[in-house]
């Protein structure tokens, strides 16, 4: 791609987001609590579902102190109706290991994150790159789907071949 499509590629994405960003509460700090809680209720979530239950947690569990101190039946009650219940065992069994471990602070690198229970790459780029500034994209399906289009890529992003392309693509950049 030469850099004028490059350029005109990123003008585009830009006007894009400035006609359709959204205010969520998660994307106005760098607290890494609260992206990472957003990532964990957002997985296998629509925003429009997912946003009252992060605001719900953040109420009952401010910090991860609090969350940590919780009784599991606790978060579990606060995580009713979002299913997948063992993303809220993670959660707790998590905000446990850093409370106890990292004296409340989450690792500040990519791979200490990943080393966490219930963080896998796309996580862990997500709080590495919002929290801490690090140079780690944030690749999910939907960024495949585009990018594919984008650079002609027919293999499917949901089987081995296609999604190496593009993890190998995360890996670099």
């Amino acid at each position: 791609m030469s850099s004028e499509a490059k350029f005109q590629f990123v003008n585009k994405l830009l006007t894009w987001h400035e006609k359709n960003d959204r205010y969520l509460p998660w994307k106005t700090n760098k607290d890494p609590y609260q992206i990472w809680l957003s990532e964990i209720i957002l997985q296998q979530t629509r925003v429009a579902q997912g946003l009252p239950y992060f605001e719900r947690f953040i109420h009952q569990f401010p910090t991860v102190f609090e969350l940590a101190k919780a009784e599991e039946s606790e978060v579990f009650k606060t995580w009713e109706g979002l299913g997948y219940y063992s993303r809220a065992r993670n959660l707790h069994h998590t905000a446990k290991e850093i409370v106890k471990t990292f004296d409340g602070h989450f690792p500040d690198n990519y791979d200490g994150l990943l080393r966490l229970k219930g963080i896998g790459p796309y996580t862990a780029a997500a709080i590495s790159s919002f929290a801490f500034d690090l140079p780690h994209a944030v690749l999910d399906g939907n960024v495949f789907r585009v990018l594919s289009r984008i650079f002609g890529i027919d293999l499917p992003i949901d089987q081995l071949a296609g999604n190496s392309i593009f993890r190998n693509w995360q890996n670099h950049c």
